[in-house]
């Protein structure tokens, strides 16, 4: 499986706190059957000043002890980008870590307020979207405005974006709202992947079986590989080779 959304680079964010945590998160990741990961520490303005030069040396640093201690995931990186402003300059001066491409278009991880749909969201979905960016947005099933109505949703899918449901929710990890929530996106069928949002091993860990059983359950077994396995291939194919492969051989 492949998780497109996880928080295992050490210290960058409030995921992994330290060395020692993220190597513990990488060998649950690859226990559960997580063979490549794409790291998506947060970048938001004002709480986690990341950028891509930034994640780029932890990263680099995190994939060498992964491969000094044996531990076989493979490891991309992108970002978990908060709704704001400071979006625009960042296009602007190639400062964005996408996830990877779909249909022609770079794929931008994009986090809403978890309180609510901001009023001018979609105004910036078509400035990205002139740009070629196709927003993901993540996590959907948990924003509290969704929750209250799951209408919210329906214009960002009417204008294209693609949707990335955290696999414990539809487990029902994050209680009973968000699984509904899940379980109506994906019967609508809007949802692109399932990732794992993984930030700690109890809390948050990264387990994607769980949820792909659960989606089985609602889609059928052959939606659920491609939720895990086919769609994350194809939008993470320029992070890793063997993606290319995977998708090939499953079409």
């Amino acid at each position: 499986m492949i998780d497109l959304h996880c928080h295992l680079l050490p210290g960058i964010d409030d995921g992994a706190r330290d060395l020692d945590q993220a190597l513990r998160l990488a060998r649950m990741a690859v226990a559960d059957g997580i063979t490549h990961c794409v790291a998506t520490p947060h970048i938001h303005p004002g709480r986690y000043a990341n950028s891509l030069d930034s994640i780029t040396e932890v990263f680099t640093a995190f994939k060498a002890v992964l491969m000094k201690e044996g531990i076989p995931l493979q490891l991309g990186i992108a970002a978990e980008i908060r709704l704001s402003e400071e979006i625009l300059g960042m296009v602007a001066t190639q400062q964005v870590p996408f996830l990877g491409n779909w249909e022609g278009d770079k794929v931008l991880l994009l986090e809403l307020p978890h309180s609510h749909v901001p009023p001018g969201v979609e105004q910036l979905i078509r400035w990205l979207q002139k740009q070629k960016i196709r927003p993901m947005i993540a996590h959907p099933e948990r924003n509290k405005d969704v929750l209250r109505d799951f209408r919210k949703v329906l214009p960002l899918a009417r204008l294209g974006c693609l949707f990335q449901l955290t696999a414990g929710a539809v487990a029902g990890d994050f209680g009973e709202g968000p699984k509904q929530r899940a379980r109506e996106l994906l019967e609508r069928d809007l949802v692109t992947a399932l990732a794992t949002d993984a930030h700690h091993e109890v809390r948050r860990p990264p387990v994607l079986e769980k949820g792909r059983r659960a989606a089985e359950a609602i889609v059928g077994e052959s939606k659920s590989w491609e939720l895990v396995r086919q769609n994350p291939a194809r939008i993470a194919a320029s992070h890793f080779v063997i993606a290319n492969h995977v998708r090939r051989h499953s079409a």
